[in-house]
């Protein structure tokens, strides 16, 4: 199985942390040079230190705003001038939480600003080098929620199931041309962002965050959380060329708690 990305250049989005911290830990590992994108460049510059370079990969990072979709399309158009990328990580935190009858316009326009347009213009500008080397692999971040809406997270739910239909589409265009388009959908995984969920729940129904915590993991048949380590080993995975048939799916990493297929 062909797993080496030496020589490949990855751009991964969210990568001071969490899933795409891992995510870039993995394609540097096999071999990717990786450019971390997030808001912080003293987090980043940690970041750099930890990736394998062993293979003489050389790293480096770009300080982006996804939530400003503008300063997406400034400086990864800039960014993708004179250097081309074969590997593409679409991955931003999710709107906050709420039922879908009190969620706000501009909660809407944000959350599609921050996945759907950022996603859209950071792929654009990353295509046409990815044809012109023949290799390319845009892999997004989502959530379990395209194929089963999660409650309680009704801007996210609508947002996300955008972005899964946006990808398949892309996926159906960019086939020709030695492109893959797949998602990862995490489900429950160790992040910061899960224990935010736990202590909110925890707040709102009187309970503890330990069993607000039992409770979740006993939805999931292995009745644990995932680590962002092993969402990460798919993500590289599906860059790899070992991959390379593999084109417009739902990959869910959620230890089984999706319950249709």
């Amino acid at each position: 199985m062909n797993l080496d990305l030496k020589g490949k250049n990855a751009l991964v989005g969210g990568s001071s942390r969490g899933i795409g911290k891992a995510s870039a830990m993995e394609l540097a590992a096999l071999g990717a040079n990786v450019t971390l994108i997030s808001r912080s460049a003293e987090i980043m510059a940690d970041v750099l230190k930890e990736l394998d370079n062993s293979q003489g990969q050389q790293h480096d990072f770009l300080v982006v705003d996804y939530s400003d979709y503008k300063s997406v399309k400034k400086q990864i158009k800039a960014y993708l001038t004179n250097k081309n990328i074969h590997i593409l990580i679409n991955n931003t935190g999710g709107p906050p939480g709420g039922p879908i009858t009190e969620a706000k316009v501009k909660q809407f326009l944000q959350a599609f600003n921050n996945h759907l347009i950022c996603n859209h213009l950071a792929t654009k500008y990353a295509i046409k080098g990815m044809k012109a080397d023949g290799y390319g692999r845009i892999i997004n971040i989502i959530s379990t929620s395209v194929k089963a809406p999660l409650h309680g997270l009704g801007v996210s739910n609508t947002t996300r199931g955008a972005v899964a239909s946006w990808a398949k589409t892309m996926a159906n265009e960019l086939g020709q041309f030695g492109i893959t388009v797949n998602n990862v959908l995490p489900g429950a995984t160790n992040t910061s962002r899960l224990q935010e969920i736990i202590v909110n729940k925890a707040n709102k129904t009187g309970t503890s965050e330990e069993e607000v915590a039992n409770k979740m993991k006993s939805a999931i048949p292995m009745q644990r959380f995932a680590t962002p380590a092993e969402v990460g080993a798919a993500v590289a995975f599906l860059a790899s060329p070992a991959a390379a048939y593999i084109n417009g799916i739902n990959l869910p990493v959620d230890g089984g708690r999706t319950s249709c297929l």
